[in-house]
This record gives C-alpha cells, structure tokens and sequence, in this order.
C-alpha cells in the first residue's frame, strides 16, 4: 500500500497559502514555469528562486524568504510530475495525481443520492465543493499528453454544470487523455443532462454505470434508493440514443452473486450498445466491511456463475472484463478477461502468491482484504502450469 496523504513535519510559511494544487518539480525537471509548481529541495544548490512553494525530503533549512514544507517519511514516494494539494497551514498533504501510477482515478464528491449496502466510499453530507475546484486546478497543471484520467465520488453527476465545465476542460487541455466517469446514472435521464454530456463531443470520455438485476427491486434494495432502477436504465437508453460511450459495472457481492447470469443476460438482449461491461470483486471496506454478513461471498461460490456470465457476453460480442479477482479462485476461460484493476497504491498480495507461477499476471488483493478473503487462496503450481513461469510481483507485507 502507498499512502496517500499525511502530516507535515513542519510548515514554515509566510502566510497561508494562496492556492491549494501544486505541481511538484526537481532540479531535472523544472522549467522557467511557475505557476502552481512547487520545488523539491534535495540540496541548497539546486533550490532555483521562484517557486511558490517548497517542498523538503531531508531536513533542509529555508534561507528565510520561502515558504517550506517538510514531507512526512510515508509520502517520499513523491517527485516530479506528481501533484498534491495542501491545506492553507501546509499540515494536511493529499496527493492528487501520481506520475507513475498505472490509474490515476480523482475524488470529486463525497455526497451521494444512493446508499449502496457494499459502497466502499460512504457518502458524507458535508459540503466538499472544494474537491471539483481542485480537480479543475489538477487538469490544468497536467501536461497535454497525458493518456487517462478517471473522476469518481460519491456522485460527480450531483455537480450538474459543474462537471460538464470540468470535462470540457479535459476535453480541451487533455486531449489524447481517455476520460473515465463513474456514475450512478440517474442524473442521465434528464435528456437536458444527457444532451449536455454528449454536447462535450469527447470521442475518448465514458461513464461507468452500475446496474445490480434486472428488475426494480433488487438493483433499488442495493442502492437503498426507490426507484434508481427506472431512473438508470432511462439514463443508459438515453446515453445510448446519443451514441455516448458506455461501460456497465456489476459489483458481485452476496445480493447480486446468483443472478450474475440473468444479468448477462439482460444486458445482451436489453443494452447491446453499451462499449463494455466489468463484473467487479468486492472491496472489502467501508459498508462492505460493516455490512459482511450481507455482502461477503466466497469467488469460489460464484465461479462457474462468472464463468457463464463471461462467456455469455463474450459470444454476444460484447467487451468483458473481470476486475478483482484473483486467478486461482476463477475458471481458467475467464483468465484473458481478466485485468490488473486495483490500483497500486492499494495494492496487496497473500503470502502464497509468493510461490505461484503466474503471480505477475493477476490482479492480487485491496489491502482490505485484511478483514476477509478467500478460504481456497492457493498457489499454481509452476511445475503443473510451465507456460505461465513468470516473475513475481513484489509481496507487500503483511
């Protein structure tokens, strides 16, 4: 796991800080730019003058006249290319983008209109408004080549405007970036907000929308929400009308597990046109964690479930991807739809992946799974599997 966030060990600053963002720079990288650039001092010779901000690794000491924060040993990680934001007393240090990540994926709300019953970031009422301003300042700092960027909440829809002024500006600024949104939907069946969504002409831009049955009830008793259901499919079947670029999401947990079948199917008939489906393992934080009982189920239990659901939509031409999952729990046909999905920073493996031939290939663990997973973890044995010898992933302790 690669913490993102953490305390000064101290702050000298003149006056709070104006902005929040701030790029990071080094003395191999730094340009005659700076606006939103802070400095990472590694010696007194190579801290030019200019900077906003400082930002320290060693204990270097400010000559006087600049602003200076030192970074906790937890976020050393950090370099050039990467961006933070800090709180006006420079205390509080969240990092925003990392440059080497594989996904960079931006908080944009906590605030929800759904509740769902596995969410693993539950939804807060506090007025967090800050975080679209910050993730207009993010886009504006990254540099034009960027190749994805993903937004998430909570709802970013719940922002209206707000988040279609923000996708034009990745739209503008960004433009090879692939711009990925998760979404819960209803804000689409609006056709207004759906026609200004399309109107934002990104080739590149999709949303993520879950669905969780196939009929009202059980997709509205996920989400805790009645009348979601009705509300996400007019949203979906309006996107589609507008030939937006579509991504239909299935988190298996215990509620949706035995109908993963019925909801392939329901996709194949009922939304061929959507560009790709994910069916997702479960993240065993937030209100998974404190819901287990009602959201845990073994992947073992639902193996040949996946795997007919798999093969179902894969015969129907529609793109598939399993996210999640660990490949000794899934039925070797689902393997090459499989995919590295968690993000590193959160990243895990089991101790008995130290030995398993084709640990470089699978996705792992969240670090989450601390508080349950799989009692059938095991190893594949290379001497029985010698196509898929491969170099191991760094075990992360635990």
């Amino acid at each position: 796991m690669i913490p993102l966030r953490g305390r000064a060990v101290r702050a000298e600053l003149h006056q709070p800080l104006e902005r929040r963002v701030w790029m990071l720079e080094d003395a191999k990288t730094f340009t005659n730019q700076r606006h939103g650039r802070a400095f990472v001092v590694n010696s007194h010779e190579d801290a030019p003058d200019g900077f906003g901000l400082y930002f320290t690794k060693n204990g270097f000491q400010s000559p006087g006249d600049r602003d200076l924060v030192e970074l906790p040993e937890p976020l050393h990680h950090l370099g050039a290319g990467d961006v933070v934001a800090a709180s006006p007393d420079g205390q509080k240090i969240n990092v925003l983008w990392r440059r080497n990540a594989r996904v960079n994926s931006i908080l944009l709300t906590e605030r929800c209109d759904h509740y769902c019953v596995m969410c693993s970031q539950p939804p807060k009422r506090a007025d967090d408004d800050y975080l679209l301003g910050d993730a207009f300042e993010l886009v504006r700092l990254l540099p034009p080549n960027t190749q994805a960027i993903g937004f998430t909440g909570g709802e970013p829809t719940l922002y209206g405007e707000g988040l279609l002024k923000l996708l034009r500006l990745c739209r503008n600024l960004l433009p090879e970036a692939g711009v990925h949104v998760l979404s819960n939907g209803r804000r689409f069946s609006s056709l207004e907000f759906a026609a200004g969504w399309a109107g934002i002409d990104n080739p590149n831009l999709m949303v993520g929308i879950p669905i969780y049955g196939t009929e009202p009830s059980r997709h509205d008793y996920v989400v805790q929400s009645r009348g979601a259901f009705d509300h996400t499919m007019r949203g979906i079947l309006n996107l589609g009308r507008l030939r937006q670029r579509i991504e239909i999401r299935v988190v298996i947990h215990k509620q949706t597990a035995p109908y993963l079948v019925e909801i392939a199917e329901f996709i194949s008939r009922n939304l061929s046109f959507v560009d790709q489906v994910a069916l997702m393992g479960l993240e065993m934080i937030g209100f998974a964690r404190a819901n287990m009982k009602d959201a845990w189920i073994d992947p073992i239990e639902y193996r040949d479930q996946l795997t007919e659901a798999v093969m179902l939509l894969d015969r129907k031409r529609i793109p598939t991807m399993v996210y999640n999952h660990q490949l000794c729990l899934i039925d070797k046909r689902v393997w090459p739809f499989a995919v590295k999905s968690i993000s590193d920073w959160k990243n895990e493996y089991h101790p008995e992946c130290l030995r398993c031939s084709v640990a470089q290939d699978c996705g792992g663990f969240f670090f989450s799974a601390k508080y349950r997973y799989s009692d059938y973890i095991k190893a594949i044995d290379p001497q029985n599997d010698a196509a898929h010898t491969l170099p191991l992933l760094k075990l992360a302790e635990t």
